[in-house]
This record gives structure tokens, sequence and C-alpha cells, in this order.
């Protein structure tokens, strides 16, 4: 027999329908009780699969308890109580757990493994062995919250550097609003460093686009704005931006995407050849007809 003891009826009613949900149509349903005034779950040994069992109290653990955890972190330890800043960081958090963010994972490991809490559950489920799971999760799964404390740092981190990002990128569109474009399209190449054209797809020289680049730009954000691509953008203020990249997803990329919106369309470099080719067709067309 499994006697578990909580802290709550709360806990000990979720741990008892997971084990229902895990258990279902298993004829051993009879066999796990609900205490609810001692906030006790016990199984009885008769036909309840040990194995079974122990996984449900892994899964109790790091499915419905680590959202719980996570959030006494954010709230308790961060106060961060609004909901809607919880979700977004628990977003984050859970986009590093699921793998989309090695960037962030790394820091994760860098910090110590992650303890192995099948271990512990193997540990803690003996024959006819009651116990409580706050003393578990004090004396066994201590290391396991210290991780869970990194997860949750650097995701804060995260989340005020992309805050901080989405205000940089609201800054540079309220400079944009009502400036008149200095050019109809502007053609943006980014290969090893990035080369400015005009309409007709003549360079623009580097001297050139510095002499085109408001001051009031680079004396108010002089920390954010890359005088080398960003400025020259902003200050050109161009109606349309036809971009050529091999990679859409470079940050500066995503960067003059945000911030131009629906006046970008990013191309291929194969794109850039087809571009350059009707151009000059079209003004040899128009010198001829001149």
């Amino acid at each position: 027999m499994a006697e578990i003891i909580f802290r709550s009826k709360m806990d000990a009613k979720r741990f008892y329908d997971h084990l229902l949900k895990c258990f279902r149509g298993n004829p051993s349903n009879q066999d796990i009780l609900l205490l609810e005034d001692r906030y006790i779950v016990k199984v009885l040994d008769r036909k309840v699969n040990l194995e079974m069992l122990k996984h449900a109290f892994y899964e109790f653990i790091v499915k419905i308890k680590r959202d719980d955890w996570f959030r006494a972190i954010l709230q308790d330890q961060y106060f961060f109580e609004d909901p809607e800043e919880q979700q977004h960081i628990m977003e984050i958090i859970y986009s590093v757990l699921e793998g989309q963010r090695e960037d962030l994972s790394v820091l994760i490991r860098e910090n110590g493994e992650e303890p192995n809490i099948r271990e512990a559950v193997e540990e803690i489920f003996q024959d006819n062995v009651s116990f409580s799971f706050d003393s578990f999760l004090k004396f066994r799964l201590r290391p396991y919250l210290k991780v869970l404390e990194s997860y949750v740092e650097i995701s804060i981190d995260e989340y005020k550097m992309e805050q901080e990002y989405q205000m940089f990128i609201q800054t540079l569109r309220d400079f944009l609003t009502g400036r008149e474009p200095k050019m109809d399209t502007l053609h943006l190449l980014f290969d090893e460093e990035i080369t400015f054209f005009d309409e007709k797809f003549v360079e623009i020289k580097r001297g050139e686009l510095v002499r085109m680049i408001d001051r009031k730009l680079l004396f108010n954000h002089p920390v954010y704005v890359d005088s080398a691509s960003i400025a020259p953008l902003l200050s050109i203020a161009p109606k349309s931006i036809l971009l050529y990249t091999k990679n859409p997803e470079e940050p500066l990329v995503r960067t003059i995407k945000n911030i131009f919106e629906e006046r970008v369309l990013v191309k291929s470099f194969k794109g850039l050849r087809h571009t350059k080719e009707w151009i000059k067709q079209e003004n040899t067309t128009n010198e001829n007809g001149a």
C-alpha cells in the first residue's frame, strides 16, 4: 500500500484525479482512495500496477506541480504578480524546456545537470510506503527546485530584454510617423555587409548615406541606432524596401521588418538578379522613349 499525504486538499484532489486519469479503464480504480478531510491519497496494493503509479507520480511533479512552482517563484521571489506578465514569462520558460531556445538552454546546463526526478520517485516508493509530499519536496526535490529557479531567472532576463526591444521598435516607428519619404523604393542587399541601392539600382555610397542621416536620430538614440543601417533607413524613410538576403531570420533583418512592417518585402539573392535585370530593361525603355 502507498499513502501520500499532501499539505492542501487541492493538491490531494489533483493527484487523485490525475491517478484516475492515468488508470482510466483499469479495474484497479477502486483501489485508489481520496481521504479529503486528511488530504491523503491512498493506493491499495491488490491490483494497482506499481510502475504505472510511479509514472503517474512523476508526471504529477513535472507536469502539474512544476507550473505551480514556476508561478510561486515568479510571484514570491521576483514579485511578478500580474497574470499577463506571468504568462509571457511562462511561455519563454516552456520554449526553453521544449528545446526551442538553445541559446538559453545552454545557460541552464552551465548551472549544473538537472536532478534525476525518476530516480527520486523510484527511491520513495517502497512496499507499504507512507510519506508526506512536502517532506519529499524538501529533502528529495530541493536541487530540482533550484533548477526551476534558474529557468525562471533566465526567462525573466529574456522577458525584460524583449520588453526593451519592443519599446525600442515602437520608438523608431513613432519617429517614422509623418516623416516625408526621401525615396519611393530602396533596395537593400544583405551580404558580408549591407549595400544600399536607389530605385534605379545605383549604389548609394557610404559617404552619401552618412550625409542623409538625420542627426536628431543619433542624438536621441545614440546607443540603439546602428549608423550603418537603421539610421540611414529611418532618415530616408522609403515608401518601400526590397530586402535581399540569404537568411530572412537574421536579427537585423527581423528588426528592419519590425520597424517598417508592411513597407518591407524580403526577397532571395535570386530575386536580386531578376530585379536588376527588370530595372535595367525599364531604364533602357525609358531612355529610348525619351
